[in-house]
């Protein structure tokens, strides 16, 4: 459908079991085939994102059945292939450097948005260790040609603050070398706790990765091996508007698959929500927020929940004074600009908005009843202005079904809670 109404909402109580981690999956399914031996994978997020990974992947020579992932044991056995990977980062980055390592010749391109997106970091890094990789159009963009190389290097240099997807890439494919190397990071690294996810699921495929700080990672001369069982568990991004939906709607909230015990930065989302007056309870593999009146105002650096500050942007419409979100600069190389596209639907329902290079300062006002907020073909800022219903106001949000790109059936779950 080309929009949504979502009718005014004064209330929002009850439980959500959240889809499978994105960024998880997505992971799982690369290391799952890269791996020597068979990897039964429950919890797969079942969206766009991972199915553009899979198709990939089974084009490669990777062989799917009955949960399972089959492994290579290595690089790919295709030596020649086109990949259509859609708009998702978190396929094509990791993807360039594994067939970068791979010994064939391979075109990847996506969506027009992914070839706006900045891919020159990672490129940079694969050619200084011997990768043939030209660009099919714009120097520094999507779509690549990568040609059969040999790659022999003990170091690695890469920047890291533009995308943290471009660390995650060569820490991921470096083993493939099947020798001992150092990745180093220029500058600052951007949005660590998904470089946190990364050596998670590296170590459960047995690779242990060293690092000194934030600065050097040391990969040991050590190939991927199956765990035989892997379970993905659920979206904290995701779960983050629920968890606002529980401190605007009143609550409780629940949302299950994340908790204590998650590898997910985007769940410190609950401290956001703690500064901003809601009270929040924390189990294993389970979160619960109640709201407990008019929201606070903030001031914080979001550098570490980049998805997740999105919601806190959509928040700070309910706040009791202006909030400023810090340190998002990653927002400008995301599936949109996001500061500027989250700046104009933001002053489209009435508030003042200060955007910065790395910044967004917003001052709420009445809310505008019935606004038509884009959506940028971005899933994100379908799924944060949604909560923008619980001001009691409805709100139409245009191409609802972006979110297909990690939560397919989020507008039924948001209905489930909502009141």
């Amino acid at each position: 459908m080309d929009s949504l109404e979502l009718k005014p909402a004064r209330r929002a109580a009850g439980t959500v079991r959240l889809p499978g981690s994105k960024s998880i999956s997505n992971r799982v399914l690369l290391l799952a085939s890269l791996a020597a031996g068979e990897t039964e994978v429950t919890g797969l997020l079942d969206a766009d994102d991972t199915r553009v990974m899979r198709d990939a992947l089974s084009a490669l020579g990777v062989r799917f059945h009955a949960g399972k992932v089959v492994g290579v044991g290595g690089v790919f056995p295709v030596k020649q292939a086109e990949l259509s990977l859609g708009n998702a980062g978190t396929a094509l980055r990791p993807l360039t450097a594994a067939l970068a390592l791979s010994g064939g010749e391979y075109r990847l391109a996506g969506v027009p948005r992914m070839h706006e997106r900045p891919i020159g970091d990672l490129v940079d890094a694969l050619r200084a260790i011997g990768a043939r990789i030209d660009y099919a159009g714009k120097e520094g963009f999507p779509p690549l040609v990568i040609h059969p190389a040999k790659i022999n290097a003990s170091l690695v240099k890469v920047r890291g603050d533009v995308s943290s997807q471009f660390v995650t890439a060569l820490l991921m494919a470096l083993p493939l070398l099947r020798k001992e190397t150092t990745v180093e990071i220029a500058g600052e690294l951007i949005s660590k706790p998904y470089v946190e996810i990364t050596l998670n699921v590296m170590r459960r495929f047995g690779v242990e990765v060293a690092r000194d700080g934030w600065r050097t990672f040391h990969i040991p001369s050590a190939m991927y091996k199956s765990p035989g069982r892997i379970f993905v568990e659920g979206d904290a991004s995701s779960a983050s508007y629920f968890l606002a939906a529980g401190a605007l709607g009143g609550g409780p909230v629940r949302v299950e698959g994340v908790g204590r015990s998650s590898i997910q930065g985007d769940v410190r989302f609950t401290e956001v929500l703690e500064k901003m007056g809601a009270e929040v309870s924390i189990e294993d593999n389970a979160i619960e927020v109640r709201g407990k009146g008019k929201l606070r105002a903030i001031d914080m650096d979001m550098n570490h929940i980049p998805d997740a500050a999105m919601t806190a942007a959509v928040l700070a419409l309910f706040a009791d004074g202006p909030s400023t979100l810090r340190n998002i600069g990653s927002w400008r190389v995301k599936e949109t600009d996001r500061i500027a596209a989250m700046a104009a639907e933001l002053r489209k329902l009435g508030a003042m908005v200060e955007e910065g290079r790395d910044f967004l300062a917003i001052t709420p006002a009445t809310l505008k009843p019935g606004v038509a907020v884009d959506t940028y073909d971005d899933h994100r800022m379908a799924m944060s202005f949604s909560l923008v219903c619980l001001g009691g106001v409805p709100v139409r949000i245009n191409d609802p079904g972006c979110v297909a790109k990690t939560f397919p059936d989020y507008f039924d779950a948001l209905a489930s809670i909502a009141a």
